[in-house]
């Protein structure tokens, strides 16, 4: 299997790893996962359950910008986040 790899600054070699899913039962709704991604790949939104109707949650908006930093799932308090590899 080969998959993604990426360079640091100091060349040292490192695999991104690309946000696959959100717990919807772990979120909170915090919006810090949100703040953080520079790349627009995160949203907010209510959720549809009509118990829950007015708590807000965060949602993968646009999956195709993510560019692997898992800085969202750094960030996260409630470790909701799961990642993937990419192969090639």
């Amino acid at each position: 299997m080969s998959v993604y790899q990426g360079l640091t600054y100091g060349g040292s070699s490192w695999t991104p790893e690309f946000v696959q899913a959100i717990d919807p039962d772990k979120c909170i709704g915090c919006g810090r996962c949100v703040k953080v991604c520079s790349h627009g790949t995160l949203g907010f939104g209510n959720l549809d359950d009509d118990e829950d109707a007015d708590r807000m949650q965060a949602n993968i908006s646009n999956k195709d910008n993510c560019i692997g930093c898992m800085a969202c799932g750094k960030t996260c308090v409630k470790k909701a986040f799961s990642f993937e590899v990419k192969e090639i």
